[in-house]
């Protein structure tokens, strides 16, 4: 049996942490990249410097990949359409993967489907702007329907002349209005899923996420104070979305907890941060599921090897040479896992993260914590 060959769309740091899973299950990847420093195109030699934009060009970077996957979700549909036509097997296909791209075509199906969410609109005037205050209160949250990430898209405002001078901009760049309720939820949660072609399915533990400034910044794996039935409910819901949108490899779906009921508020159909714990804290990680599932092998055991895994962000702030601070960080604490991205440093970037794993939640969170701050500047003892 010849290695499989699997091309993956974008170059950041979810294809970059594809390659060691591919390099232990003996198969290659090649890379889609805008240019060769980019994370992923710096770790695996088979790449191809190109836009995804470029429907020549990635239809030239598919041939002799036996499946196609993606690092981001920013590819166009007439690309993604035209590698159908050419008759290469997409993993998510177009059908499923325009339900990540386009936020309102994701808040339409999940609504017919019964799957709650917060309450939204499609704004293409002042006068359904206007009405939709009325029905749900200020402030609103306004979203850019397609393109959006870690936190970019996304605007929360308080009165109705801040809102149109945010429609008028998103409409000037071409995009459609996705308008919801402010959520009063107590925390964000997270729950993934994997899927093969054939229909297997395993759901890690859902976990929870804090955001600074729209980017995720720390994930606890199991979450706190999450109570079997419910984290049962959280698991089905990602397994039904799932099936219902027939996702092939990995899912991540956001949810906001209010205490009393789930909302989801966002799906990635990649690997996802809210994931990146399982590396080093489950048996089989978000990044090798990933690749066992568009391949339609079967998929690994999801359980966690501890009691507890956190995962802490590296943003990036002044310090811009991480590795001067891995002797103390190793020193002193051996059982952290650090992970770096190859990315230049600038402020608020994701340049890595942090794992850690124990039996004491709190004693973890300080670990986690001083690690990530000591790499990143914030202190220097």
């Amino acid at each position: 049996m010849s290695a499989p060959r699997i091309g993956v769309i974008g170059a950041g740091q979810l294809a970059r942490m594809m390659q060691p899973c591919a390099i232990d299950l003996g198969i290659n990847l090649r890379v889609l990249c805008n240019s060769p420093e980019e994370s992923a195109a710096q770790v695996i030699p088979d790449k191809v410097v190109a836009s995804h934009s470029d429907i020549e060009a990635v239809l030239d970077f598919a041939k002799d990949c036996d499946i196609i996957t993606f690092d981001h979700e920013h590819v166009p549909s007439e690309v993604l359409q035209a590698l159908v036509a050419a008759g290469h097997n997409l993993q998510p296909n177009p059908s499923a993967l325009q339900f990540a791209q386009d936020k309102l075509m994701m808040r339409a199906a999940l609504t017919e489907a019964g799957i709650a969410c917060p309450k939204w609109a499609h704004i293409s005037s002042e006068q359904q702007l206007e009405d939709f205050a009325l029905q749900v209160g200020w402030p609103l949250v306004l979203k850019s329907a397609k393109g959006g990430y870690d936190g970019k898209g996304v605007w929360v405002v308080d009165t109705q002349e801040q809102a149109a001078a945010v429609i008028a901009d998103i409409h000037a760049h071409g995009q459609e209005v996705l308008a919801e309720e402010r959520v009063p939820f107590v925390r964000e949660i997270a729950a993934q899923v994997a899927r093969s072609p054939h229909g297997q399915c395993v759901a890690y533990p859902i976990v929870q996420s804090t955001q600074t400034d729209g980017i995720c910044h720390e994930v606890i794996a199991p979450c706190p104070d999450l109570t079997e039935q419910r984290t049962a409910k959280a698991q089905e819901m990602a397994l039904k979305i799932a099936a219902m949108l027939d996702v092939t490899g990995m899912l991540a779906v956001e949810i906001f907890d209010t205490g009393t009921q789930f909302l989801v508020n966002e799906l990635a159909m990649r690997p996802h941060n809210s994931g990146h714990w399982t590396m080093n804290g489950a048996v089989t990680s978000q990044f090798e599921n990933h690749l066992r599932a568009v391949l339609d092998w079967p998929l690994g055991s999801p359980a966690m090897v501890a009691p507890h895994a956190i995962m802490v962000n590296l943003l990036g702030k002044d310090l811009d040479n991480l590795h001067s601070a891995f002797r103390h960080v190793m020193a002193r604490d051996p059982g952290i896992k650090v992970h770096l991205y190859g990315k230049t440093v600038k402020p608020g970037r994701k340049i890595g993260h942090v794992n850690a794993l124990g039996d004491n939640l709190e004693d973890l969170k300080q670990r986690a914590w001083h690690a990530a701050d000591y790499l990143t500047g914030v202190i220097d003892e």
